[in-house]
This record gives C-alpha cells, structure tokens and sequence, in this order.
C-alpha cells in the first residue's frame, strides 16, 4: 500500500502541479495579480466561459464539472490546500486543460480577477458562519465582492445542507430583489432534474447518509445597488442533533 502524504509533502508536489496558482500574500494584497483580465488568453489559451467554485475543499465539484463541460474553464478556490491537492492532482493527471486551482482566502479573490471576467459562481457546502454574518459567503460583503468580477446578471449557484445557510440566503435575494431562478428545499426529493446538480461530493453523500436535505439556490447577482442584510430570525442549525458538526469538523482537516 502507498504511503499517504502529509500536508508538506502536498504543498511540495502542489507548487508542481502547473493548474494550481498559490501567490504570495504580496502577490494579492492590494495589488492585482498578474493573470487578472488575462485567465482566459493566458492561462486557459481559449475564449470560453469561466466558472468559479469558491470554498471547493477537495476540488470534487471543479473536476467533475470540467470532465462535463470541455467548452467551459473551471477553477476552484480554497486556502486548504492539503485539501485541494486531490482535485488538483486528479484533474492534472486526467489532462483537463480546462480545470485549475487558486490556494487563496476568498476575501482576496478580488484581487484575481477584472471585471465581467466570471461567468458564474458556485458555493458548495459552505460554513454557514451562524455567529458570524460577515463571513458567510452569501453575505452582502461578499456578493458586492463577486460584483466586481462576474458578469452582469451572472449566475450564483448555492448547494448547502444547512437549513439556515439556506433560509438566510433566500431571504436575502428575495430583500434586495434579485432574480431567482431556481429554489429546492430538498433537491434529490424534489423530482428537479440537473445534470450538473447530480454531481454528489464525499461529504454530500455523508449529509445524505445522515437523512439531511440538500437545499439548492441559483440566483442572478442583478441588482448593482448597495445590498442589504435582511432583518429575520432563522432558526439556528442543530449540529449536535443531526451529526453535520462531525462531518464538518472532518472536512476542516
């Protein structure tokens, strides 16, 4: 049996990898990195749309995706990289040209990309930050960050397990009028059919083992006025009751 890698180890072979990006902190902070406005002419050498997975763990969803659809460029973002190294190293080792890798905080992917370079933007399984409004990422800070760079009227796809990530960003399209386009409380029950959304990652299938819905969202970011966070109680997610805490601390990892 192979031996199994440890982070430094995944790092070492990830600098290798030549579809994964990991700028340095003065690379992004305040200043535009270098491929910004450039993705699809230097570094995807097509005119295809781009897509972005923001928070994409093991980069699951980025490749699935990209063996998929060979007309469009995927790449999936995280600041775990031991995590990502498993996406990365599967997409480089199928030869998709059309997936790639940032190792980032999210809060610097503006830093990225120029403006109308994305087409639209999945979250899948995101933190619902419940303590913290400021962090999740369908909170007004973040979705005028993803102004900056998709596309107008540019689509954000939202996959979660938690009723409260869930509730909260509907409620939010919903204040702002943005347009919805798609809203399934419970997706695999619902009868809504999608290629792209039967796509089930590690930890999707453990939600699904543990009886939890999936909740799906897809919505346009039209609306180019200040956003603003809606003002309602949404019961909180009880971890301890339904065993997503365990699944989640394990993805952290």
């Amino acid at each position: 049996m192979a031996r199994k890698m440890n982070k430094l180890e995944k790092f070492a072979e990830m600098d290798k990898l030549p579809n994964v990006i990991q700028a340095d902190f003065s690379e992004v902070f305040r200043t535009d990195y270098k491929l910004k406005g450039r993705w699809s002419a230097e570094f995807f050498g097509n005119t295809n749309p781009v897509v972005l997975e923001l928070g994409c763990g093991r980069g699951e969803y980025t490749v699935a995706l990209a063996r998929k659809y060979p007309d469009k460029n995927f790449i999936g973002v995280d600041i775990k990289g031991a995590r990502m190294y498993n996406g990365a190293s599967t997409a480089y080792k199928e030869g998709l040209r059309n997936a790639a890798f940032i190792r980032s905080r999210i809060e610097m992917i503006g830093s990225f990309f120029a403006p109308s370079e994305i087409d639209e933007i999945w979250l899948t399984f995101p933190d619902p930050q419940m303590q913290k409004t400021r962090k999740r990422l369908t909170a007004c800070r973040f979705l005028e960050l993803y102004a900056r760079f998709l596309k107008p009227g540019g689509i954000i796809h939202l996959k979660t397990d938690s009723n409260f990530m869930y509730i909260y960003t509907r409620e939010l399209v919903l204040h702002n009028g943005l347009t919805m386009i798609t809203d399934q409380s419970d997706l695999y029950n619902s009868g809504f059919e999608d290629e792209i959304l039967s796509v089930r990652t590690y930890y999707e299938e453990r939600f699904l083992g543990q009886g939890m819905a999936i909740k799906y969202l897809s919505f346009r970011l039209d609306n180019k006025n200040t956003l603003v966070e809606p003002q309602v109680d949404i019961p909180r997610d009880n971890y301890r009751n339904t065993g997503r805490r365990v699944a989640f601390d394990d993805q952290q990892g």
